[in-house]
């Protein structure tokens, strides 16, 4: 069952305007919105109506009174079978082209770029032709910047594509015949202004090359406006369902139609697709009964939301969850001031300052881009800290050079030319090896000379006298140097005399004679 809201009675009605609210919130938390839009997104961008007195019909009968064409009719792929028809439908379309030109996008375009930049939307559908999608900052379909120039089947980058253009884009011409594209230009719209369509110079330049080889000239096709009619082939078919079925494998948590009466049978299987997909990625009711605190919140995830003046027909209950009676730029300023009153770290916006200066020395900032959401991030079940500081002011809008007079700080070296003495251990701790450096440093080398300490060498002992018996260690005087012996050529001087006293052998014999 569709449940309808109007924004009028949103001021006297307290349920109604709770019920807003908490459709505004489900926006804001929401992180795979699909927008779909119609011709009632634009109606408040000074492109005039076509049913009015001073409205294009009424310009077109002016200048083909005699023709009788529906509104239907102009764009139905069955005109081009009639020259008069064929006529009326460029003078039209030259017409529309130009009340575009001068018109500005509308607060929901610019709503639609918002989801963009805060990460909230998936991607945009459209029926409408006026590229206005685009003039606000997203990539659509028709774009230059989304043409796949390199090799492969497919026309377009659909990574870069933010808005899907379902029915063509005026400001492009297509060749009947070869199918290329080029832009639309004021020549074009003079000769379609008249009702005759210009020649393809693809086809022309390719006519003129086989008559210069004296060969047969090829058929020279048309220019026409690069939109779809009824009952036409989409040219960029192929891609747009690969995005509709990568966007529906991704699992949409809301989907917003806006300015769209929901009467073509092709835009009507789209909306329902996404619609199913929608319902599917909804939280299980026990889920969002757990929680009373967070039940508002939660029961609007998952949900279909229609905002048109006219009601949804009988065949959209079940599918459409809310209708919110009203104009879509009213609801897009409400769901903005909500939005910003429930979360406005949301729209915090802080300046990045790249530097001008060298390195080292001193220089200036100039603000390089504005970086929002830097505020309120966070992980997945983290808390929010309360009584947070606000760090971020807003910005003066005059000054956005600013100077710094200190020295810039230069970039830290690579791993490689850090000092060595840099290290994790303190000084009183350090690494096994690098303790052994530091010992080895310290440490002197020993002499082997010095070994007879420890080791006294018998061989070569000295004879010592009485006083030099009263040590019982050897110093290391018995040991010979042999380099010095062989270096120094002055006699080494005895440093003690020893007196030798040898008896007679007579006198040792008579000592060894018995008595």
């Amino acid at each position: 069952m569709t449940i309808t809201l109007d924004l009028e009675a949103s001021t006297s009605d307290a349920s109604s305007r709770r019920a807003l609210s908490n459709l505004s919130l489900a926006v804001a938390k929401c992180k795979k919105i699909v927008v779909v839009t119609g011709a009632g997104i634009s109606c408040s961008c000074g492109i005039p109506d076509f049913r009015s007195s001073d409205g294009l019909y009424a310009l077109v009968k002016q200048q083909y009174p005699d023709a009788v064409l529906k509104g239907r009719d102009l764009f139905d792929a069955s005109l081009f079978r009639d020259p008069t028809s064929t006529a009326v439908f460029y003078t039209f379309i030259s017409q529309l082209k130009k009340s575009i030109d001068v018109a500005t996008p509308s607060p929901t375009h610019r709503f639609i770029k918002t989801l963009d930049s805060k990460k909230r939307l998936l991607r945009s559908y459209t029926q409408n032709i006026d590229g206005l999608e685009e003039r606000a900052g997203l990539v659509g379909t028709a774009s230059h910047e989304a043409k796949n120039h390199g090799k492969g089947k497919a026309k377009i980058r659909t990574k870069d594509v933010r808005n899907v253009q379902l029915h063509g884009d005026i400001h492009r011409v297509r060749c009947t015949f070869c199918s290329a594209d080029f832009p639309c230009t004021q020549d074009h719209l003079d000769n379609f202004l008249v009702g005759t369509p210009p020649d393809c110079p693809e086809c022309a330049s390719r006519s003129s090359a086989r008559v210069a080889r004296s060969a047969r000239a090829l058929k020279v096709g048309t220019l026409r406006p690069a939109i779809v009619l009824y009952d036409e082939p989409h040219p960029l078919g192929d891609d747009i369902g690969t995005i509709q079925t990568a966007d529906i494998t991704r699992r949409p948590d809301m989907l917003i139609i806006m300015g769209t009466s929901l009467k073509v049978h092709g835009f009507k299987k789209l909306v329902k697709e996404f619609a199913r997909a929608v319902h599917d990625s909804a939280p299980s009711p026990a889920t969002s009964t757990a929680s009373p605190l967070k039940k508002n919140a939660k029961n609007f995830a998952g949900k279909v939301i229609f905002v048109n003046k006219t009601a949804p027909g009988s065949e959209w209950d079940g599918i459409i969850d809310y209708h919110v009676v009203g104009e879509t730029d009213r609801w897009v300023e409400k769901v903005i001031e909500d939005w910003k009153k429930a979360r406005p770290s949301d729209w915090e916006v802080q300046k990045t300052l790249v530097a001008t200066g060298e390195p080292n020395t001193s220089g200036t900032f100039h603000v390089a881009k504005e970086i929002t959401n830097t505020v309120g991030l966070k992980a997945k079940g983290a808390k929010r800290k309360t009584g947070r500081k606000q760090e971020n002011v807003s910005a003066p809008e005059d000054d956005e050079v600013f100077d710094v007079t200190l020295p810039l700080p230069s970039p830290p070296p690579s791993p490689s030319k850090r000092p060595q003495s840099r290290c994790h251990y303190s000084d009183v701790e350090m690494s096994p090896s690098k303790k052994s450096r530091e010992v080895a440093a310290i440490r002197a080398p020993v002499d082997f000379e010095e070994r007879g300490l420890l080791f006294g060498n018998k061989a070569n002992a000295k004879t010592r006298t009485d006083e030099t018996r009263r040590d019982d260690f050897d110093l290391g005087m018995n040991v010979k140097s042999k380099a010095t012996s062989k270096k120094s050529t002055k006699p080494r001087k005895p440093r003690a005399q020893v007196e030798v006293i040898v008896e007679s052998r007579s006198t040792l014999r008579r000592a060894a004679a018995p008595l």
